[in-house]
């Protein structure tokens, strides 16, 4: 049962509806169950996936096509990522790669970078990861301990980075590091690491995790790995801090809308569950107690889509400011927890079962409200606007 929702204004395009349709006949086809289930157990999309993505067009989709990408635009990548949601493909990044990674490479580098790196990016040859946090810094990308020194024509990277999604599988790694540890936030560059041409490069564990079974996310360590003075992103040391600033809002953007789409699914089924199971010899959706939780879960959805529609609009005519996306960020994740939280306990105790869908979408929100930055770094981003 689809709640009825208002799209966001541009999907009155028929090329992007053309595009959804598409993308969602495509994973049906090359994403059966059988085949996301073995990606759950094996805690990774298999690689050859990517590249399946990327014959089909769904890589790179706003690259411009001089790169080698599909010439489209934000509005493309937003479709995209709700059709792998509504897929249930929680492991499959393309978000990371598309709306994130890509656009480091396509805003921030060279001409010659551009060539060199998006057109692999967007036929699925490589395969993006961005590696930012530390294990003693987290949000708090200023104390990043992380180096890459010059070194002739060469930079030395040595440091440690944890939590990093498509670690296992990524073959370029857009690496946060000092290249002035004296400089602090101005001394921040980001470098690009071709994992397979380099030595001193260790994949470490794939990390255990509580959800997203099938999304990698791993350790890496670099000891004396050696890059090429070309790999500096943009070619001029201390952007990097400026460089992140200027695209954490459509992470936060993104974040936001997979929690938006997170706690619709939830209502969804939890609507569908409710209809079928009985208690006493009736529905349970015939309580008054079910359905004041479900009208209360459908309206705080039901508000958090014109917000989230709102921003995504802005953000495709280039208006999405730090602090709104923050709120989006903040705002939708937090809700989404206590949606998908109310959703579950209408389950009794078939919500604590893996075999129903809202077990897995109960640990899979439990992320949103951490990474991208944690609810409480939101809430400071906020009150600066204050």
């Amino acid at each position: 049962m689809a709640l009825d929702f208002p799209q966001a204004s541009f999907m009155a395009d028929d090329e992007l509806q053309m595009l959804a349709d598409s993308a969602r006949r495509f994973f049906e086809r090359a994403a059966p169950p059988e085949r996301v289930e073995a990606w759950r157990e094996a805690g990774q999309v298999e690689r050859a996936f990517w590249k399946e993505a990327g014959d089909a067009g769904f890589l790179g989709v706003s690259v411009p096509t001089e790169y080698g990408g599909q010439g489209g635009d934000f509005r493309h990548d937003v479709v995209l990522v709700d059709e792998v949601q509504r897929a249930g493909l929680d492991g499959f990044a393309l978000s990371l790669h598309n709306v994130i990674v890509v656009p480091y490479i396509q805003l921030h580098g060279t001409e010659e970078q551009k060539h060199r790196w998006l057109p692999g990016l967007s036929n699925g040859d490589l395969v993006s990861a961005i590696a930012m946090s530390e294990p003693g810094a987290g949000s708090d990308l200023q104390s990043i301990r992380t180096t890459a020194i010059r070194d002739g024509d060469d930079y030395v990277i040595n440091g440690s980075k944890t939590f990093i999604s498509n670690g296992q599988l990524a073959e370029l790694i857009v690496v946060v590091a000092k290249t002035d540890p004296a400089e602090g936030a101005k001394g921040i560059s980001l470098l690009v690491v071709e994992a397979d041409k380099v030595t001193g490069f260790r994949r470490g564990r794939k990390l255990d995790k509580i959800g997203l079974d099938a999304q990698d996310t791993s350790e890496l360590f670099f000891d004396d790995v050696r890059i090429p003075a070309d790999n500096l992103l943009g070619g001029i040391e201390g952007r990097g801090f400026a460089q992140l600033m200027a695209e954490l809002p459509r992470e936060r953007m993104i974040i936001a809308l997979g929690s938006q789409n997170s706690m619709e699914r939830a209502i969804e089924v939890t609507i569908e569950y409710t209809r079928e199971r009985k208690a006493f010899g009736q529905p349970l959706i015939s309580f008054q107690n079910t359905q004041f939780k479900l009208a209360e879960m459908k309206a705080k959805a039901r508000v958090g889509r014109s917000f989230i529609n709102e921003c995504v609009d802005k953000a495709v005519r280039g208006e999405l400011d730090g602090t709104t996306s923050a709120m989006a960020k903040m705002w939708a994740s937090e809700t989404e927890w206590e949606v998908v939280d109310a959703c579950l306990q209408l389950h009794g105790g078939y919500g604590y079962i893996n075999d129903y869908p809202i077990a897995r979408i109960f640990r899979n929100a439990r992320v949103s409200r951490i990474y991208g930055g944690s609810t409480e770094i939101m809430k400071l981003l906020v009150a600066r606007s204050l």
